[in-house]
């Protein structure tokens, strides 16, 4: 193909955003078809993409295919390089431009880009290859409630046109991109819930299918593969989630682990629910939650932070519970960490697993509430994130801690990153050198030496007991 004709591109790196990237399409969010030529371009980002199966080839795409004139692997394309680590040089961006225009058969006609993640790959390294084309960011889960992690450059921050999102907490705006003044718009729900009630239709029956209706649906996210936990830690997580879910009553247990996880944790639970006189069952085909949801009809969705909590509580008005966000906020560094506002979002809005009666007769906050108790939270905590790129945010996260009692703001920021940012909550100023002073680091590092080699010397050191 040669000539002026437009082209639309669409990068999606799973089939969630496929799937959402499809029903802003049928929404008319990116205009009519005609005189526009749509391709989608399919990513795995995964640490092993070789051993996955791409969305493309999963069960279900069929659906979404018509949306595209042409499906092309950009796996395959740049192979053998990884999508995440792989980006032009800037001097060879005009080659690589002319290199795609000329395999894509784009002609010399106008493109546009939407895609996921702009600050990451695959999608920063288009950003820069199609150097004068308007930008469309779409954003599928949690992280669009939160500030840009890293800073982007201008040349492609100022071409972004837009934020689509799913309106996953209804009266919360979300923050990504908004340093460039990205107005964010809506992806309908309706739509994409039609799109989501397609995909279901299509996928073959599930392993879990013989279960009772209603049961209890754990989602696992594998946080120990981005280091959020170490594996000890996370199938401590997943047997939490076991033992929460029964206390509840339910006796029927679905077990959704995420794809790259490794098959000992399921073992262990289905012994953990037998020990406790329940049957779990492993769903092992790999669809995405939404079409758990349909398929299974659960009577409740226990997670720790996934965005599957609040499509499932928002889009599907399934009782939802969370586990272990406590420990996750403390644990999880740096501060910076993007994971940080969807994990917030979670702990603030959704009932702990462990509280039961918090869990029955749950209900999603109304906008209204969102706006005035969550907005002033995501406001500070993506302040306190990434104070350089959004230094306008300082007087409302000043307003917001000020207000704070003690105990929340210590439940979402720590003192030393207040000290930092000079924040109400901080250490007192007297005290706030001694977190930085080598000084005092080296005579508390001394002090500790000579305490234990004193107490190794003192008779019967180290024994206990009583009187």
């Amino acid at each position: 193909m040669s000539g002026r004709r437009s082209t639309q591109l669409f990068f999606a790196c799973s089939q969630y955003a496929a799937a959402t990237v499809t029903a802003a399409i049928r929404s008319g969010l990116f205009g009519s078809r005609d005189g526009h030529r749509r391709m989608l371009i399919v990513s795995d980002t995964s640490y092993a993409p070789e051993v996955g199966t791409p969305l493309d080839r999963m069960d279900g795409f069929e659906c979404l295919r018509p949306e595209f004139d042409a499906v092309i692997s950009w796996n395959d394309f740049i192979s053998p390089f990884h999508p995440v680590g792989w980006f032009p040089r800037d001097q060879d961006t005009l080659l690589w431009e002319r290199y795609l225009r000329l395999a894509w058969e784009l002609g010399d006609g106008p493109v546009e880009i939407a895609c996921e993640s702009i600050q990451a790959n695959p999608s920063n390294a288009v950003a820069k290859i199609f150097g004068e084309s308007p930008v469309h960011v779409y954003a599928d889960g949690l992280m669009s409630y939160g500030p840009t992690r890293s800073k982007i450059d201008p040349l492609i921050g100022t071409r972004v046109q837009r934020l689509l999102h799913l309106d996953l907490v209804p009266g919360l705006r979300p923050l990504l991109l908004s340093e460039f003044d990205v107005e964010p718009e809506v992806v309908p729900t309706a739509e994409f819930l039609k799109v989501l009630s397609e995909l279901s239709d299509a996928a073959p029956a599930l392993t879990a299918g013989q279960i009772p209706d209603a049961p209890a649906l754990l989602l696992g996210q594998y946080l120990s593969a981005i280091d959020v936990l170490t594996p000890a830690q996370e199938e401590d997580l997943h047997v939490r989630m076991v033992r929460g879910a029964i206390a509840l009553g339910h006796r029927h247990i679905v077990f959704k682990p995420h794809p790259s996880a490794p098959a000992g944790w399921s073992r262990a639970l289905e012994e953990e629910a037998e020990r406790l006189g329940a049957e779990l069952t492993v769903l092992k085909d790999p669809v995405i939650a939404e079409v758990a949801y349909q398929r299974l009809n659960p009577a409740l969705v226990v997670g720790a932070f996934s965005t599957a909590l609040l499509t499932a509580a928002s889009f599907y008005g399934i009782p939802v519970a969370r586990v272990g966000t406590d420990t996750l906020l403390d644990g999880l560094t740096p501060y910076q960490n993007s994971n940080r506002v969807p994990l917030t979002i979670v702990d603030a809005l959704l009932p702990a697993l462990e509280e039961p009666s918090s869990v029955t007769g749950w209900s999603l906050p109304d906008e209204s509430s969102v706006r005035q108790e969550l907005t002033g939270l995501i406001t500070a905590v993506g302040f306190a994130m990434q104070p350089k790129i959004y230094p306008e945010l300082r007087p409302a996260a000043e307003a917001f801690l000020a207000e704070q009692p003690a105990s929340g703001r210590n439940r979402y920021f720590r003192r030393r990153r207040l000290t930092a940012l000079a924040l109400p909550g901080a250490l007192p100023s007297q005290l706030g050198f001694i977190p930085r002073s080598p000084t005092v680091r080296r005579f508390a590092r001394q002090a500790r030496t000579w305490q234990r080699a004193a107490s190794r010397r003192m008779p019967g050191a180290g024994r206990t007991g009583g009187s």
